[in-house]
């Protein structure tokens, strides 16, 4: 069985790397899609697919995280991951394309969903901002809100790994990965040049990739005029050995394989050799050759 990776918007399905990385599947929001034909829907793929792991971000709209623990508790599946991200929407987006590119690998759907966690680690997110006034992801003072109200004021915010706030062309940009990027850009009604031009110099990415701005930017960052970025490893043979060089555990509960502390799929945390184990685990499901 294969192993599908799904999103919660168009815009959050970046274009391919290569030929071999397959696209995102769509989870259509409420508002949009029938709850009967979404569930129809999500049965047939399972039932094509094997797996599902569905990333969003954790700030969505109440009634579309709703609307996914509904058909994972109506369908009664336990192949369905559903993973909140606490990233703005465009870097779900390239964590899914990284996703995406090991969805090709041997990794079984455990060990894949798992990677989620792990891989966001090595995300840097943020945006440039002409206003700070509605922006509650990361401390802001008082002297910026003020720097708000002055025309031509640009801000840039950095969310992940660590919350920080500079003056465009007054302050240095946060610091750098301590690894090989590709820098993704999104542009809404702002300008660019600090992203594409300064950022990406004093970071020295390997390469700026320009998409659409993902709709929920705005309501993320507070403002429309954003420009979001996300900050990534591209080679999908760094992320194949970062994934591969962590330790594999049996779900205790479900039966497939982890790693890190807790399955993506049951949630169950895992147990110390110590810890009392459930009294009937089911057998762990036999995976198909890739």
């Amino acid at each position: 069985m294969t192993t599908a990776i799904a999103v919660t918007g168009p815009e959050l399905v970046l274009p391919p790397p290569d030929a071999l990385t397959p696209s995102a599947v769509v989870l259509r929001p409420p508002e949009s899609q029938p709850l009967e034909a979404a569930i129809a829907d999500l049965a047939t793929l399972l039932d094509q697919q094997g797996y599902l792991i569905a990333l969003y971000p954790a700030a969505s709209p109440p009634e579309l995280v709703r609307r996914l623990h509904t058909m994972r508790a109506v369908l009664e599946s336990d192949r369905i991951a559903l993973l909140p991200l606490d990233l703005p929407p465009l870097a779900v987006a390239v964590l899914a394309r990284q996703l995406r590119q090991l969805s090709v690998a041997d990794f079984s759907p455990g060990v894949l969903a798992c990677a989620a966690r792990l891989l966001t680690h090595y995300v840097y997110a943020g945006a440039q901002l002409a206003s700070v006034a509605r922006l509650d992801r990361v401390h802001v003072g008082m002297g910026a809100h003020l720097r708000s109200w002055v025309p031509g004021a640009q801000f840039g915010v950095l969310t992940h790994p660590a919350p920080h706030l500079v003056a465009v062309g007054r302050d240095d940009p946060p610091a750098a990965p301590g690894f090989t990027t590709q820098l993704t850009v999104a542009s809404g009604q702002a300008h660019t040049e600090w992203v594409t031009g300064t950022l990406a110099a004093a970071w020295r990415v390997s390469g700026v990739q320009e998409v659409p701005l993902p709709a929920e930017s705005a309501r993320w960052w507070g403002t429309s005029r954003v420009t979001e970025f996300a900050a990534a490893i591209p080679d999908p043979t760094v992320l194949y050995q970062l994934v591969a060089s962590v330790r594999r555990e049996e779900c205790h509960w479900c039966g497939l394989e982890l790693i890190g502390d807790r399955c993506a799929f049951c949630s169950a945390p895992l147990l110390r050799d110590e810890e009392p184990r459930a009294l009937t685990a089911p057998a762990r499901p036999a995976l198909a050759a890739r």
